[in-house]
């Protein structure tokens, strides 16, 4: 027997009815307001069923991540279980930056319940951010739509992402500040014109649009031309530890003007590495003024042998309670 609750003001006053039931009358205006509102969404969804059957009958088109046919008209070639296999992360992380380390859950509560852990790097060299965060990891279905953001201008893909990046934010909400600058990690500006935008300036506002509903009190306001790339690096991906931090190093001005002293700022990227690009924007933002630095990405690399038990994470996650 299925349960419709059609507003706050309806909670006592609900329908009880399964598929096909009569409908209740005469018992007031607000059950009546109740039943029209009940039949316009069954009219919704049988018109967009049919919608679909339609748009897909006319104009098949398979998903661009997985390859089988698209079961309902949407602006992005992406099928729903391939959006539902991107799940955030499960293992055990370093508290500072993010990485997985290669330890169980009950070891590490037992060893710093509440602080959390650090990894080796963190503890060596501090970063100069406070956190960074990231949904999940980059692998698999997640890769395979980035790919389609940044690299085969698929716009409408940020929409979908940016709401996992809103996820990621907000880990970071009890500990940052209530009004909060967004600057995001520039591209060099030959790049940004050939591929047309950059792509972390679309997820950044897709992220921020999605939390002006879930955390309407926490102020995030996005501003460009805080920084700039100077040089066009090569790939993080293709280097070495040591070449990243090389490759990375002197490659952001700043326009110190655009910091208020003081001030705490989100930096946004689409992924994370090995952490050097958002090391060295930290550091220049930290010295021109910002009190705080907080990281915010989609995505986080992470070692393929800590990664790979990513789902007994889950489930030990799940048991611990």
């Amino acid at each position: 027997m299925g349960r419709c609750i059609f507003s706050a003001s309806l909670n006592e006053s609900t329908l009880q009815q399964g598929p096909g039931a009569p409908l209740r009358t005469g018992t007031g205006w607000d059950d009546g307001r109740a039943a029209v509102k009940w039949l316009a969404g069954r009219t919704n969804t049988a018109l967009r069923s049919a919608f679909d059957d339609l748009i897909t009958t006319a104009f098949p088109c398979d998903c661009r991540v997985c390859g089988g046919p698209l079961l309902r008209a949407a602006r992005l070639p992406v099928c729903d279980r391939c959006r539902g296999m991107v799940s955030p992360q499960t293992m055990m992380l370093c508290a500072r930056c993010g990485e997985a380390l290669d330890v169980d859950l009950e070891s590490a509560r037992m060893a710093a319940p509440e602080e959390g852990m650090e990894c080796h790097l963190c503890r060596a060299v501090p970063p100069m951010f406070a956190r960074a965060v990231a949904y999940a990891v980059y692998e698999d279905e997640l890769r395979e739509m980035v790919h389609l953001l940044k690299y085969e201008r698929m716009r409408g893909v940020a929409d979908v992402l940016g709401g996992m990046l809103a996820e990621a934010m907000l880990m970071l909400r009890a500990q940052a500040a209530r009004e909060l600058m967004v600057v995001v990690v520039p591209l060099f500006p030959a790049k940004q014109r050939q591929r047309g935008y950059n792509q972390s300036e679309l997820l950044a506002d897709a992220a921020i649009a999605v939390l002006r509903t879930r955390a309407p009190e926490w102020k995030l306001t996005r501003v460009e031309g805080v920084l700039t790339r100077r040089r066009d690096t090569r790939s993080q991906f293709e280097l070495n530890p040591h070449s990243r931090r090389r490759n990375i190093e002197g490659a952001f001005g700043i326009d110190a003007n655009r910091i208020a002293p003081g001030c705490e700022v989100l930096l946004v990227d689409d992924i994370y590495t090995t952490g050097a690009t958002a090391r060295e924007c930290s550091r220049v933002l930290r010295r021109a003024g910002a009190g705080k630095v907080w990281v915010a990405t989609l995505a986080r690399a992470q070692k393929p042998a800590v990664a790979m038990w990513s789902a007994a994470g889950m489930q030990a996650a799940q048991g611990f309670g």
